[in-house]
């Protein structure tokens, strides 16, 4: 036997089954503490603007250390999503073996910035396990992980939920729901006019001018941000800042335990599973027609139009973002929100906005959430300066 075939690694992606036997092994897990992956630990000027590079972040309270020595913080702080370098909430390496995973939602609440010379911790607890029908593939297993994220004085900087969905990769790509969907052609007209909203951005970043509380109103719109057209750099930028990637015997190494987890690729190198994201090909083999991006790619996005218009003074302290639909090669995301609640909790001064992400056909692929604590001009509210005052009623992710 050759040490290919010692290995367990196929040419083919494993077509894992979501059995009763199975699930009920994933079940056995509900309430477990799991390891996390091991990548990005460590926060510096470099990782920091790195990471802000990677998901097209331009605020310069995330990337300019003169200008952010003069904020509130007097200092570079990272982008509020930078802890989930260390683990992208929700991973689904664990139970199902050979069934696919596509994150789904991410719901998070955050308690405190990341500054250079932080370092990450996380530790990860299942929550639940729910057979749930799909049209996309028939059957399909909903995980629920909860992750936790510290810094090195046990402070908790974030707590998210990831949502991830597991499917047959045979019964997805039989099914093949999404078979006709081909890449979008756009007009000069079209891209000069999506090449003109990105380059604008900048100019919508509100930065050093102090957004108050008192000024805001039920159904003021927050500036839109786009995202696209989604490209291989996009998806690779993402897993660069990230920390994401492994070569030769590191990632053999990691292969050989996981072997459900990875395939032999064309002239027999190693390959995880989810390189769909950046190939077509096998993207197709998974019941996607193209290659496609990350969920917590595309919740960073969500986060940088709400960081963008509420301004340094400000605190994001919830988001949640749920994928609905595939966001794939050429298409473009359009985000945008509107104030639908202003109120007061523990003296703190807070707006819930309603979010909505859509692509270039008008479809709503990505529903959102935020709680945005902002500064108020009546001295009987205050912002706290690590967030973790106000006491928030979460509404359930649906």
């Amino acid at each position: 036997m050759n040490q290919q075939a010692d290995l367990g690694i196929t040419e083919e992606a494993a077509e894992g089954r979501i059995t009763d036997e199975a699930l009920a092994a994933a079940r056995a897990l509900i309430g477990a503490k799991l390891r996390p992956e091991q990548f990005l630990r460590d926060a510096s000027v470099d990782s920091i603007t790195i990471f802000a590079n990677g998901i097209g972040d331009l605020n310069p309270l995330f990337r300019d250390q003169e200008y952010a020595r003069w904020t509130r913080f007097g200092g570079l702080i990272a982008h509020p999503c930078f802890p989930w370098t260390h683990h992208w909430p929700g991973r689904s390496y664990w139970g199902l073996a050979g069934v696919h995973g596509f994150g789904v939602a991410i719901d998070c609440e955050f308690f405190r910035n990341v500054r250079p010379g932080d370092r990450i911790n996380i530790w990860n607890r299942v929550l639940d396990v729910q057979e749930k029908p799909s049209k996309f593939s028939g059957r399909m297993v909903m995980q629920y992980l909860e992750s936790t994220y510290t810094n090195q004085r046990d402070e908790v900087l974030c707590r998210a939920l990831g949502l991830t969905a597991r499917h047959e990769r045979k019964a997805s790509r039989e099914k093949g729901k999404y078979r006709e969907i081909k890449t979008h052609v756009y007009t000069g007209e079209e891209r000069r006019a999506i090449d003109e909203k990105t380059l604008a951005e900048p100019s919508h970043v509100r930065g050093a001018q102090t957004r108050y509380w008192d000024d805001a109103k039920v159904g003021d719109a927050i500036d839109e941000i786009v995202r696209g057209p989604l490209s291989l750099s996009d998806t690779m930028a993402f897993v660069i800042a990230s920390g994401r990637g492994a070569a030769h015997g590191a990632l053999l190494r990691h292969a050989a335990r996981h072997p459900k987890h990875y395939v032999r690729a064309a002239g027999g190198g190693v390959e995880y599973t989810g390189i769909g994201h950046h190939r077509e090909d096998f993207a197709r083999k998974v019941g996607v027609p193209g290659m496609y991006d990350y969920l917590p790619q595309r919740a960073c996005w969500f986060a940088t139009a709400i960081t963008n218009w509420m301004g340094d003074d400000a605190v994001l302290k919830r988001l949640r973002m749920e994928a609905r639909m595939f966001n794939l090669q050429g298409d473009t995301t359009f985000i945008n929100g509107t104030i639908v609640k202003k109120y007061v909790k523990d003296r703190c001064a807070l707006v819930d906005i309603e979010m909505k992400g859509t692509n270039q056909r008008g479809e709503l692929t990505s529903p959102g959430f935020a709680t945005v604590m902002l500064p108020a001009k009546d001295v009987n509210t205050r912002i706290p300066t690590d967030g973790t005052v106000c006491d928030l009623e979460l509404p359930p992710v649906r």
